[in-house]
């Protein structure tokens, strides 16, 4: 079946600077993905990332560069083969779940067991780097949901936390310096995080010089971001890690998060669901993987100024999905139903 691509760079900005220890961002900058096929558009979105050597332009090139494979009908599973993993194959494999989805008749809900109507889920809501006491005040907005995000760095992560958790004294805390910490800072916030009552730290040293958390017990569970991309990564992941951070922008789509979901799950390794700053076309297909993921951390749309239409929403620090027709035929509750 003839297909017809089409590839958007957007920009979307955001309400407020979002700041973590690598920089300061102040728009999304996302490729869209549209195919046509006989009528049915299917949609796909990813976020380039600079860290990875990613930039909008290279992600259009990579992805033009597949157009005659793509429009004469590549699969998901070509894919696979035809590009590495990264932004660029991860929204042209959303896009073509959206599309078989539509083509087929049915949800993506349904072809994957989840349920027809996808129950709200409690998700990150984001503390950005800042001096301790905007860090509070920030916090103090966010005392009543059920799990924040800290940004940190090495300047006075303990300051950092202290403020952000005198201010919220209630919600689950994950810690994330963004490969900025050492081995050393690891060991010696042991005992505040344990105090602070953290549930966890995100990778904390920088991936390809984690090493020395093999055979590291830590108090507080570390969760491996940056240092696994694809199922393949769990081979050489060092024993310190006991929780995966899957994002479709780093397996490369929807199927190889899927499979990387499933190695972690045989290796007995927990389950969390990330993103980056985007819109709700890059948080609907993560909600699958979101499904059977001890900590989500989904709030890439809510930094936006504006997101697109029939996206998902936020309640109190709970997630519902989209409207039925957004992506994928994935329904999420009503509004405010997150109570």
């Amino acid at each position: 079946m003839a297909r017809t691509l089409r590839v958007l760079a957007e920009t979307f900005p955001l309400l407020r600077p979002f700041r973590i220890s690598r920089g300061v961002k102040t728009e999304a900058q996302v490729v869209t993905v549209v195919l046509e096929a006989n009528g049915v558009i299917g949609r796909g979105e990813c976020v380039p990332y600079p860290r990875y050597g990613e930039s909008v332009e290279s992600t259009r090139a990579a992805i033009e560069g597949l157009r005659g494979a793509v429009e004469a009908g590549a699969t998901r599973a070509d894919l696979l083969r035809l590009l590495p993993y990264g932004a660029a194959r991860n929204a042209l494999d959303c896009a073509l779940w959206d599309l078989e989805m539509q083509q087929a008749g049915t949800g993506i809900g349904a072809a994957l067991g989840l349920p027809a109507v996808l129950p709200p889920v409690a998700t990150a809501l984001t503390v950005g780097l800042d001096t301790p006491e905007r860090m509070g005040a920030a916090a103090r907005e966010l005392a009543r949901v059920p799990l924040i995000k800290v940004k940190v760095d090495r300047s006075d992560p303990a300051a950092q936390l202290r403020a952000v958790r005198e201010m919220a004294p209630r919600p689950r805390l994950i810690v994330d310096p963004n490969e900025s910490w050492t081995i050393d800072e690891v060991a010696n916030l042991q005992g505040l995080m344990a105090q602070l009552r953290v549930d966890l730290l995100e990778q904390p040293l920088p991936a390809g010089e984690d090493g020395e958390l093999a055979g590291f017990f830590s108090a507080i569970p570390i969760a491996a971001d940056e240092s696994v991309h694809v199922a393949e990564d769990l081979e050489t992941l060092p024993d310190g890690y006991r929780v995966i951070n899957i994002k479709l922008d780093k397996a490369g789509g929807l199927t190889a998060a899927l499979e990387l979901a499933e190695a972690a799950r045989a290796r007995g390794l927990t389950r969390m669901t990330g993103c980056m700053v985007c819109s709700s076309l890059s948080i609907a297909p993560a909600l699958v993987i979101a499904a059977d993921s001890a900590f989500v951390d989904l709030d890439g749309p809510v930094w936006l100024a504006q997101d697109r239409q029939g996206g998902v929403a936020c309640e109190s620090g709970m997630l519902l999905g989209p409207e039925r027709g957004f992506w994928g035929g994935l329904e999420g509750a009503p509004q405010g139903t997150a109570g």
